[in-house]
């Protein structure tokens, strides 16, 4: 069919639009643009629980419990704790604590005994300190150059760690203890997670 034309030879008028004309644009503009208002994305309304808003103290303290200095000091705590306590029971068990090598045959006073856990019990805390704290720093420290939170970091960190102290001893103990000590830090992540 022809279109219909008007008795001039024009073609009739559309559909009349006497409002404003609506632009595709606009619209487009208030759905996805900066026109577009901003809608609180709250977890009560979805379902879930609802969480409190942080304050700028909160989340200063966060940043500050997240950081890599952080990590270590509390690493290095809990180490010297662990390992005052693991050097305390094993000399509690050796039947050789607070014996004279010169003079086996006299039995130890109390505080002879007393005074060699103390000791061995600081000698322990030390060293766990010092490696609980190392292999922490490295492992925050890798894990924020990687920018990815996985089990590779403590296996890399273990090698770091083990290598560096066992690199007193030389080289050879250096490569003895980065493999040692990325394979048990592997197995503790493995079971972890």
């Amino acid at each position: 069919m022809a279109a219909s034309t008007g008795p001039a030879g024009t073609e009739a008028p559309g559909p009349n639009t006497d409002g404003p004309d609506i632009q595709y644009s606009a619209i487009l503009e208030h759905l996805v643009g900066d026109k577009r208002p901003v809608k609180e994305l709250n977890p009560a309304v979805m379902g879930g629980l609802p969480v409190p808003y942080k304050s700028d103290e909160q989340k200063m303290i966060e940043r500050g419990m997240e950081s890599c200095a952080f990590k270590s000091l509390l690493a290095c705590v809990g180490g010297f704790v662990l390992g005052g306590a693991f050097g305390v029971f094993t000399a509690g068990i050796d039947t050789n604590v607070g014996f004279d090598p010169k003079d086996p045959l006299r039995t130890p006073t109390a505080r002879e005994v007393l005074k060699d856990m103390g000791q061995r019990g600081m000698s322990y805390a030390k060293n766990f300190a010092i490696v609980g704290a190392m292999f922490s720093c490295t492992e925050c420290i890798i894990e924020s150059h990687r920018g990815v939170s996985d089990w590779k970091n403590a296996v890399y960190s273990g090698c770091v760690t083990g290598g560096a102290i066992g690199f007193r001893a030389g080289l050879k103990a250096g490569v003895l203890g980065c493999g040692g000590f990325a394979a048990f830090s592997a197995a503790i992540e493995y079971y972890l997670r």
